[in-house]
């Protein structure tokens, strides 16, 4: 009788909690499935990230190969590595005013794909008017690619995950530098300049091909476009104050790193005592900074806040480029600490800033913005290089010259940074996951 009672007693209670834990399973469940799903999609993002910045920066130590073989001189070479650049910032405006229109899948895969046989042309070039011409047509597609992976992931990742992630896409750019370049300059010795090219474009297709299985067609934001002028959407996109204040910011980080991080490796060698062959380390040391200090930046964004982490890191950027362009004779541990650490504050207040940069924007003009605003970003790297290179000067004994302006100047547009990113407003999200990506998603 007691076992009775208490078997009838007991039998309520597991019949009443039994539903409820039920929930709390598949919950559960459900959540890490769409973790794992997003894992999956920004690791392909990461991926694209990869393949377009080795791609670009490659050129660069190849240089003295490609001057060499293909008899090119100095101006040719900056035409080379130029062309990329400004191709990619026009391109990047221009799609800003038709990104809108398409589903994100269809978009990111028709630019991929239009990278990688850019990239391909790249290796079957055979002097400068054909390296030139494929150069262009990699911009084209490359440029833009950028932008739409952080839209992408601004569409498919939740607020609450999106530092984490963002994070996790600018870590391709440590990647690319710890390994990336030093095994393209390795193959493009051994094996002639165009081998890196051919094996990025073979390394590229399988991630095409994961992309067209994985990534959902995101078209819920094309339900909030509608129709308009080309002068109408000009105005959409660089009228609004807040998008205009999003731009600021991009122009005031660029101006804050890419003034001085072109010029660093002629500094270490000509003033700081540093051989070329010692490069190579130091180089090393930022990116594996990058690649571990990125992330974790990013989850640091995510619990304590964007804004308040990237004030920290930007602030400790304009120490930080104080110190690189003041360095004098030194070790080479500590200029590759110092470079290491500022090659770290750069990348991460990326990372917070691009989150808060993505999140301004409704999705509904997200795509499109985001294109304009990797515009902006290449244009104005570009601008702030050939400022830079406009305050320094090379001495008869090889010394750079006036270093120490070049980063105050780097400086002080870091400090407007810290304003402008208080001045940035998150907009409002205006649609939800349509079922055909969350179908797609769940598959």
């Amino acid at each position: 009788m007691d076992g009775q009672a208490v078997e009838q007693e007991a039998g309520p209670i597991f019949e009443s909690s039994g539903p409820e834990a039920g929930r709390e399973v598949e919950g559960d469940r459900t959540l890490r499935m769409e973790m794992r799903r997003e894992f999956v999609l920004v690791m392909m993002l990461a991926s694209v990230q990869f393949t377009s910045i080795v791609d670009f920066m490659l050129v660069m130590p190849l240089g003295p190969q490609l001057m060499r073989v293909l008899g090119l001189t100095p101006d040719q070479f900056g035409r080379i590595v130029s062309s990329y650049t400004i191709a990619a910032g026009v391109a990047g405006f221009l799609a800003s005013f038709v990104m809108d229109r398409f589903g994100r899948k269809a978009a990111f895969l028709t630019l991929y794909a239009g990278f990688l046989m850019g990239t391909f042309l790249c290796g079957m070039a055979w002097n400068y008017p054909t390296l030139l011409a494929a150069r262009v047509a990699t911009g084209v597609f490359g440029g833009i690619l950028g932008g739409l992976a952080l839209a992408i992931v601004g569409d498919a990742v939740p607020e609450s995950r999106r530092g984490r992630a963002t994070g996790a896409l600018m870590s391709s750019f440590a990647i690319a530098s710890v390994v990336g370049i030093p095994v393209g300059l390795t193959l493009g010795t051994r094996y002639g300049w165009q081998a890196p090219f051919l094996l990025l474009a073979g390394l590229g297709l399988p991630v095409l091909f994961l992309a067209l299985r994985v990534m959902p067609p995101l078209r819920g934001h094309i339900r909030e476009v509608q129709p308009t002028s080309i002068w109408r959407k000009t105005l959409e996109t660089f009228g609004q104050a807040n998008h205009l204040r999003a731009f600021a910011l991009t122009v005031a980080m660029m101006f804050g790193g890419f003034s001085v991080i072109p010029y660093i490796s002629l500094y270490l060698v000509g003033n700081s005592g540093i051989r070329e062959d010692q490069l190579f380390w130091v180089f090393v040391t930022g990116g594996l900074l990058t690649l571990f200090g990125a992330p974790a930046i990013g989850r640091a964004a995510d619990h304590f806040g964007k804004l308040r982490v990237f004030r920290i890191v930007a602030a400790t950027t304009v120490f930080l480029l104080i110190a690189i362009t003041n360095l004098g004779v030194v070790p080479i541990w500590t200029a590759a600490a110092v470079f290491g650490l500022l090659m770290l504050s750069n990348a991460g207040r990326m990372v917070p800033a691009m989150a808060m940069i993505t999140g301004s924007v409704e999705p509904s003009r997200r795509g499109g913005f985001m294109s304009a605003n990797s515009a902006v970003q290449h244009l104005a790297a570009g601008v702030a290089a050939d400022v830079g290179g406009w305050m320094l000067a090379k001495a008869p004994d090889g010394t750079i010259l006036h270093f120490p302006r070049v980063g105050w100047f780097a400086a002080a547009f870091t400090l407007v940074s810290l304003w402008l990113a208080g001045r940035l407003r998150s907009a409002r999200p205006s649609y939800a996951p349509t079922a055909e990506d969350q179908s797609a998603s769940s598959r």
